[in-house]
């Protein structure tokens, strides 16, 4: 089959030949704005404007990128005064420039626009074709709202893209792209044949590392700073960004095949995403889709675990022992003084609740989840294989990136002081680039350690304002002489708390998101990468720990510290610890964990993940309005730019949230698994939901985010692996621990005189006498007829009549022994499958890898050919001089070939431009 060379990444082109001498003309629109940008819808109507929306004046150049900047506009219109400027830059003269009015001028904006003049004149130089908008203020109108193309399904549940139903098994040789080889690619049409994202790419590239001199004082510029993100950070620019494509193939396509909620069922057209949005926003939407795909089993088993927690919930002897009233177990007070003894049958309920999720399918399940997750990773690689291999980034190499605006501003005043103290001691100026050292960071990360040991206490200091208002309200809530409150205080206490907890956990997550921003910018990163790796860290160890702190409590500390009844532990001298239900504490931890995982992701994730922004654009846009002046009639009247509508959306502020809230997610999933068998269920559906909403924002809520090329989803899957690691040891202490599984074991197999579970409830219940209260701790009235003389509370102590008194019994010791033995178990057991799993499925497919080796093989012989060709070339030429030919004849043919052979020339760029012979043709090799 034909193949030829297409283009692998562009954005080195940039790094080694001047935009000019592409093959293609890169454009550059700039839009200027006096106050606030016109009101509409993001989309423009596809049966109209939206060539003039997309096109530069001629509708012929199509728009790659908008620069955006502000400017104060001036009462009178002047020529010649000093405010009026027009821009020495390349234009087809279709919108006249824009002058500016008489009156006296700002000093930091007259800077501005010189720094603006240069800058846009250097990209002009470059090659760019620069035109600019006219003025716009204020359009008071919108645009009609786009039409979705309902289209009838062939499959269904495959997104209908053309591309995707047109494709062939032709597959394409890729090289980076380089002008000395331009004759081997496969260029058809200049225009088209870098695609929309990767054109902008480009211009995004040169705009980073064009520079500007510095001509004024006002403003802290570095002379020959890397342009357009120093500009705007500084308020030359407002904003820089490339244009939705409304095109009908683009934006209409995944409107309707992607961002729609009816489209919940289909899978996501990832090329069409990584065309669009670029390489990263690709990953991201595909990991997010074998993420939420692999769910599904997950969900399916834990089902089945909880249906079987149902269906045997009425055979299981301990919860039939707790409810059987004629046990007529006695239990201690659960309180001092205003709590009475009381019948552990009455807690009936909570016993059959507890096990729905605290059965013998639960140990199955932790183990399945613990194989999920290392299948999800070894999928995910697999996946990300073959993403790399089918957009051609095998070959992809790390790019120097340029120094982030604050960093060199700060170099900058380094510089300055070092050069004054040289002139007071009269030194010479040494040669050599000055950098930051850990001298000049060592504020920062002094602050860094001391904030992030601060917020830590804070959440811990909210967990534990949450374990008082537990204590204090049980005990009030004791006191009360309503029966009915009395008998729901562990119900009431235990949903309250946790709606609590879920409050502060969403009020710190906000919190602990900014603080992490401002962290990360004392650290004074050089490199918007290293900026963006530390910002994950940081907010995932504050996030981490705030989302898990309250259900770590619950499920590790929770009734461990509580003591027993003659010696229990008080804090602030007069409340007790708060002890676990009869049932244990893992249905506790279940509610805690449901509660907390469905009201994150119904709040946080989709409520505030689409009224925030609004609202933010509502704001805006008032702001805006407020101090804007009156427009005039013919400012009315000009039609929304699609540059118009991009610049009303809300700018992209990268992956990381998206990202975040899928992390927590994810270990919701896998941490606590054990206890709460539905976390994968309702994980999935969110996900279903998440996919369509991230989709819609993307497409008309956000601007179009520039196209970034990368290979992995970076240092995300790092911590995906560490949490999958991590949930094996947290689910195996929570077996061991929180449930009853490992208690009920060692009582089956050693202490069961029949081999079942019958007496369990009694074994594990300790008698006290009640004369060895503490004085004011006995209860002060009971409603027992008969005096009450011994009571029973739940651990494995000796009884009163024993020598050691109330210390740990033989069986406390034997089942802590299993707990510990089981942990060990388990622990290696699922280490040892997921490390055999991860041998047994390759990370590359076996079919990517030979196609590598054979597209490796077929470039280094089209490479040794073209050698070939031109070696045999200048022999060729040397020859004909040597004869003293005037004209260069055909070059015979080679050894083994019949007939004449078309010349090959030596690849230059002129070569694009120069018509070929008559009889010569490019060849390509077949695959």
């Amino acid at each position: 089959m034909p193949f030829s060379l297409l283009c692998c990444y562009c954005v080195c082109v940039c790094a080694r030949a001047r935009v000019r001498a592409l093959p293609v003309s890169l454009r550059v629109l700039l839009c200027f704005k006096p106050s606030r940008k016109p009101a509409g819808s993001p989309l423009l109507d596809p049966t109209g404007g939206s060539r003039s929306g997309l096109y530069f004046g001629d509708g012929k150049r199509k728009v790659d990128y908008v620069l955006v900047y502000h400017y104060r506009r001036r009462r009178a219109s002047l020529r010649g005064s000093p405010g009026h400027h027009r821009l020495s830059i390349i234009s087809n003269g279709s919108f006249p420039v824009s002058g500016g009015g008489g009156g006296a001028a700002d000093p930091a904006e007259e800077e501005k626009l010189q720094i603006r003049e240069e800058f846009e004149a250097n990209l002009a130089d470059a090659g760019l074709e620069i035109e600019r908008d006219k003025e716009v203020s204020g359009i008071k109108g919108f645009s009609g709202k786009m039409n979705a193309m309902w289209r009838k399904l062939n499959q269904p549940f495959q997104p209908k893209v053309p591309q995707m139903l047109s494709q062939s098994r032709t597959k394409f040789l890729s090289h980076s792209f380089s002008r000395d080889k331009l004759h081997l690619y496969n260029i058809k049409q200049k225009d088209t044949f870098f695609d929309n994202a990767t054109r902008s790419r480009i211009v995004k590239k040169h705009n980073t590392i064009q520079t500007f001199l510095n001509t004024g004082q006002t403003l802290m510029f570095t002379p020959c700073l890397p342009g357009i993100t120093t500009l705007i950070a500084n308020g030359v620019y407002d904003s820089a960004f490339p244009l939705h494509d409304v095109s009908f193939f683009f934006i209409i396509l995944l409107h309707d095949e992607w961002a729609r909620y009816g489209a919940f069922y289909k899978y996501q057209p990832i090329d069409l995403i990584r065309k669009y949005f670029g390489e990263k926003i690709g990953l991201y939407f595909a990991w997010l889709g074998v993420y939420t795909q692999l769910l599904i089993p997950a969900s399916l088993v834990g089902i089945i675990v909880f249906f079987y927690g149902c269906a045997t919930v009425d055979t299981n002897v301990p919860s039939l022992e707790m409810c059987d009233e004629r046990q007529n177990f006695t239990m201690c007070p659960l309180c001092d003084g205003a709590c009475d003894y009381w019948h552990l049958s009455t807690a009936c309920s909570t016993a059959r609740a507890s096990h729905l999720f605290d059965n013998p399918a639960t140990v199955f399940f932790a183990i399945f989840m613990s194989l999920w997750a290392a299948m999800f990773m070894e999928h995910w690689k697999r996946r990300q294989m073959s993403l790399t291999y089918s957009w051609d980034l095998s070959g992809l190499e790390d790019e120097e990136e340029h120094p982030r605006p604050k960093y060199e501003s700060i170099l900058l005043k380094k510089r300055e002081k070092k050069k004054i103290k040289k002139i007071k001691k009269k030194k010479k100026n040494e040669p050599g680039q000055e950098k930051l050292t850990w001298r000049d960071r060592l504020p920062g990360y002094i602050i860094n350690i001391s904030s992030i040991l601060f917020m830590f206490s804070l959440t811990f200091s909210a967990v534990f304002g949450v374990i008082i208002y537990r204590i204090t309200t049980s005990a009030l809530m004791a006191m009360s002489t309503d029966p009915e409150t009395k008998s729901n205080v562990r119900v009431t206490v235990t949903a309250t708390a946790v709606i609590i907890n879920l409050v502060v956990i969403l009020i710190l997550d906000e919190i602990y998101g900014a603080v992490a921003v401002w962290l990360t910018e004392l650290e004074i990163p050089k490199t918007e990468t290293e900026f963006e790796e530390r910002l994950i860290l940081k907010a995932f160890l504050l996030k981490f720990m705030n989302a898990y702190a309250p259900i770590f409590y619950v499920a590790f500390f929770k009734g461990r510290f509580a003591g027993r009844p003659g010696d229990y532990v008080y804090i602030f001298n007069g409340f007790r610890m708060e002890e676990c239900a009869p049932g244990g504490c893992l249905i506790e931890l279940c509610i805690q964990l449901s509660i907390i995982m469905l009201g994150k992701q119904l709040i946080q994730n989709n409520i505030f993940e689409i009224g925030i922004p609004k609202l933010k654009k509502l704001y805006r846009t008032l702001k805006e309005k407020g101090a804007a002046p009156e427009e005039s009639d013919d400012q009315l009247a000009k039609t929304p730019q699609q540059w118009d509508l991009d610049y009303d959306l809300e700018p992209f502020e990268g992956l990381t949230p998206e990202y975040m809230e899928m992390i927590i997610q994810f270990g919701f999933v896998s941490l606590f698994v054990a206890s709460f068998p539905l976390a994968p269920l309702f994980a999935l559906l969110n996900n279903v939901i998440e996919i369509r909403l991230d989709a819609k924002k993307f497409v008309t809520e956000l601007r179009r985010p520039n196209a970034v090329r990368a290979r992995d989803i970076g240092i995300w899957y790092n911590i995906l692996s560490g949490m999958g690691k991590f949930s094996v040891i947290i689910n195996a202490f929570v077996i061991s621990f929180t449930s009853d599984f490992i208690p009920r074991l060692v009582y089956q197999y050693m202490y069961s005189e029949t081999g079942t579970m019958y007496g369990f409830i009694d074994h594990t219940l300790s008698y006290f006498n009640v004369t060895n209260f503490k004085p004011g701790t006995a209860p002060i009235s009971s409603q027992y007829d008969k005096e009450v003389t011994v009571c029973r509370y739940k651990d494995y102590r000796e009884p009163p009549w024993s020598p050691l008194a109330y210390q740990f019994s033989k069986q406390y010791w034997a089942v802590l022994a299993a707990r510990l033995a089981f942990i060990i178990l388990f622990q290696n057991l699922v280490m040892l499958l997921s490390t055999l799993v991860d041998w047994v499925i390759p990370d590359v497919p076996k079919d990517i890898s030979e196609q590598l080796k054979k597209e490796k093989t077929l470039l280094v012989d089209v490479f040794l050919r073209e050698e070939k060709d031109k070696l045999q070339l200048i022999q060729s030429l040397f020859l004909k001089d040597k004869d003293g030919a005037s004209t260069p004849a055909a070059l015979p043919a080679q050894e083994g070939e019949a007939g004449p052979r078309a010349r090959c020339r030596a690849a230059s760029f002129s070569q694009f431009t120069r018509q070929p012979s008559p009889g010569q043709t490019v060849k390509h090799t077949e695959v």
